[in-house]
């Protein structure tokens, strides 16, 4: 609170009473009230009136005036200050006081200081609070020691020097607060700010001040009294905690506003998958690690028929097919700890018909969440698919199939016109006992046979049934093997240039289905270059991504590419379309079977590759052939020159055992092999076979049909075969390699298949390899 200036009324009770005798007491119990917290004081005026003295020592009677306040007595000073010292105290400011000569100054000698000035200043010196006093028109500054550490660099002469000079920088601030004093009107101020130049820097401070003014003997306002305190740190820390107080004020608005933001997402985000769940036309479901349902949507009652109170506490298992119980258990144990992909089963109606749904689902606490996806539509979708696309292949194959028989009556009747009448021309010379030039209708006869076998053979590569025997192969080095051939077949004309990869991986294929492959793709390039050109054989390792491999209908993988590339005409698109088709021929009428690509794309397909065509009209072609890679190092092969040349033997004593339900063939084998010696035994039937097996006739080699009567096929003879003679050779020779019957093409040590028709130097040359272990 405000302190409030006491007016000191008195005049002079004897002219020897001088204002030195005006004491000032500052005590916490009769005068001070809240000085601890706010810096201001009540001032007292005691008044000396006690006028005798005694040997220079006054005796003193005390009274006090404080408006409002009544008058009572005061308890003894400790000491007493004699009323002619001055100023009163031992502080330094009152020796710089003392020390100071006043002559030349506005004050004047010290002795000549009106009464009320030097009473002001005892009080002030005497006072442990700061304080100030201003006096006089120049308003001279003293100041106490409490004050001092407030000048800091000011303090020297800051006594009796011009507040205006002294304070400058701060003056402007303070002079209307003064000048209020000295109007009259005392004032108070708490915490206000005054930015103030100390320690070689403007700081901005803070501080308490209580002006009162001071009235001379006269009543005249001689001067301003300050009690100051620095609230710099008050001040700053009171910030800090507003601050602090404001920051977590904030800190607790945005905490309550991200609160309810986030309730209110959580409100919408549940409203939002409520809205869903029951929305949703795909079943959802919650379950146990159990099987047991939590929860369902309301797309199972639509779809099974079963409301959310049936299905709720029940198991799964009990909905579900039979044969996917063992599954499901398996899935929902495999989701205890992680996501379960993809994942069908069946779940009965209420109609009790089945329905297929695809899962996915994910553990979270302790529970399944479950989506489902109703696949019986599009399960219905697929299979009317398939059975669409099985009737249009049907359809396509019906329409192969008669452009095949086509074909095949054209050339075969051309093949067996051409048999039959040169062995009739054959008989009729004989009759007529002509016996010059009957080896040319003999020949000619075997040329249509050798042409129908060969036809034969391209038709069962087309419709890959054909035997391989596959092996590992080096492209290069069956490349390198064929070119004089190739050179010799293209022709001079032809400029055919062959560049060979480095470090070209092997593949497991016939090399001989390979040969005959490369060469008919070099004659139809020769065929595209009537006038000559450029023939290019070029081998590449190839890893095919999925797109690449896509458009040879193969997995991504390594694979062995061969291609052939010519100069030639070209292929117009419908005809590319077409190309792999069986008899679809471009060339003249007498020059092309149109089996050599379809031919060659069975070999490929069968042998777990591809062939891809490249051509634009009149800009040449490019055909392909990819082949899986095969790890492992490759075999050398020979090149197949055809039939097999068998050099004179000497008779055999091994004993072979013939099975051919075709009376002629096996009276043909039979008669040809006792012709070189060998003892030979018969069967038509494969049970006629095994009772000769489980014998104890000796047998060196069997040689069986792969297709006979009777429930049992060569495959089965020869393995019942085995299982009582285990190093028994066979020899197969069929017209129609069932893959099911040779074990998808692939043959113990000791076994070879002999396609029909062959020839007889083709049988020798291979009942002699196997009978000597080659």
């Amino acid at each position: 609170m405000a302190c409030r200036q006491l007016t000191v009324c008195f005049r002079m009770l004897q002219t020897h009473v001088t204002p030195a005798h005006l004491l000032v007491r500052h005590s916490d119990k009769t005068c001070a009230t809240g000085a601890s917290k706010t810096g201001s004081i009540e001032v007292f005026t005691e008044i000396q009136t006690e006028l005798t003295r005694i040997d220079g020592l006054a005796r003193y009677a005390q009274s006090y005036e404080c408006l409002g306040i009544q008058k009572q007595p005061v308890r003894s000073l400790p000491h007493v200050i004699s009323p002619i010292d001055f100023p009163a105290g031992a502080s330094k400011a009152a020796g710089i006081i003392r020390s100071k000569d006043w002559s030349p100054t506005s004050l004047g000698p010290i002795q000549h200081w009106p009464a009320a000035l030097k009473s002001t200043l005892n009080l002030l010196l005497n006072s442990p609070e700061s304080m100030y006093l201003l006096w006089g028109p120049e308003l001279v500054f003293f100041h106490n020691d409490a004050y001092a550490p407030i000048l800091g660099p000011r303090q020297r002469g800051a006594i009796g020097s011009p507040v205006a000079e002294l304070w400058a920088d701060v003056w402007d601030q303070v002079a209307p607060l003064a000048a209020d004093a000295l109007a009259g009107t005392p004032c108070r101020y708490v915490d206000m700010p005054l930015s103030m130049a100390r320690f070689g820097e403007v700081e901005q401070t803070w501080w308490s001040f209580s002006f009162s003014p001071v009235i001379d003997e006269n009543g005249v306002i001689a001067g301003v009294f300050c009690i100051t305190n620095e609230t710099t740190q008050h001040v700053l820390d009171h910030h800090a905690l507003r601050d602090s107080e404001r920051k977590r004020l904030e800190l607790i608005d945005k905490l309550v506003r991200q609160e309810r933001q986030q309730t209110a997402r959580l409100k919408q985000r549940t409203l939002e998958l409520n809205t869903f769940w029951e929305m949703s036309p795909d079943p959802l479901a919650i379950l146990d690690f159990n099987g047991m349902f939590l929860r369902v949507n309301p797309a199972w009652t639509v779809i099974l028929g079963r409301t959310e109170q049936e299905l709720v506490g029940s198991s799964i298992m009990t909905l579900l097919h039979p044969d996917d119980v063992g599954n499901t258990r398996s899935a929902l144990k495999h989701t205890v700890n992680q996501v379960l992909p993809l994942f069908e089963n069946r779940y009965q109606h209420v109609d009790g018909t089945y329905h297929w749904f695809g899962w996915t689902a994910a553990p979270g606490n302790g529970i399944i969440f479950a989506l489902g996806k109703h696949l019986t539509h599009e399960k219905q979708r697929i299979e009317a698919l398939h059975i669409a696309e099985e009737a249009l292949r049907q359809s396509q194959k019906m329409e192969a199939v008669g452009q095949l028989t086509g074909g095949l009556a054209h050339d075969f009747n051309n093949l067996l016109m051409g048999v039959t009448g040169n062995m009739e021309l054959l008989l009729s010379r004989i009759r007529q006992e002509r016996f010059t030039e009957l080896d040319r209708y003999i020949n000619a006869a075997l040329e249509g046979s050798r042409r129908a076998a060969s036809l034969t053979h391209r038709l069962l590569a087309f419709s890959r049934r054909q035997t391989l025997a596959p092996k590992a192969t080096d492209v290069d080095v069956l490349i390198a093997g064929m070119d004089e051939l190739i050179r010799r077949t293209v022709g001079p004309a032809i400029d055919m240039q062959v560049v060979a990869s480095r470090g070209l991986w092997s593949t497991l294929v016939d090399p001989h289905q390979l040969e005959n492959s490369l060469l008919n793709l070099c004659l139809n390039a020769r065929d595209a270059m009537p006038d000559g050109g450029r023939l290019l054989i070029q081998t590449a390792n190839r890893q095919l991504n999925a797109s690449a491999a896509t458009q040879y209908e193969l997995p991504p993988g390594r694979y062995v590419e061969l291609s052939v590339t010519d100069t030639g005409t070209g292929m117009a698109k419908e005809v590319i379309d077409r190309a792999f088709d069986p008899f679809f021929t471009t060339k003249p009428t007498g020059m092309g079977t149109g089996l050599g690509l379809s031919m060659i794309y069975g070999f490929a397909r069968q042998s777990g590759g591809g062939v891809r065509i490249g051509s634009t009209l009149g800009e040449g072609s490019r055909i392909c052939i990819v082949l899986p890679m095969h790890e492992g190092d490759a075999e050398t092969v020979a090149l197949d020159e055809g039939l097999l040349t068998i050099a004179p033997q000497s008779a055999g004593d091994e004993t072979i055992l013939v099975v051919d339900d075709e009376p002629a063939v096996r009276l043909l084998i039979a008669e040809l092999l006792e012709d070189l010696g060998y003892a030979v035994l018969q069967a038509e039937r494969g049970a006629d076979a095994l009772v000769v097996l489980q014998s104890k006739a000796a047998i060196d080699l069997l040689i069986t049909d792969v297709g006979l009567p009777g429930g049992m096929n060569g495959r089965q003879v020869a393995d019942a075969a085995r299982e009582v003679r285990p190093d028994l050779k066979v020899l197969f020779v069929t017209g129609y390699a069932e893959n099911a019957a040779l074990a998808h093409d692939t043959l113990e040590p000791g076994m070879y298949v002999l396609p029909k028709p062959f020839a007889i130097a083709e049988l020798i040359g291979r009942v002699t390899e196997l009978l000597e272990g080659e």
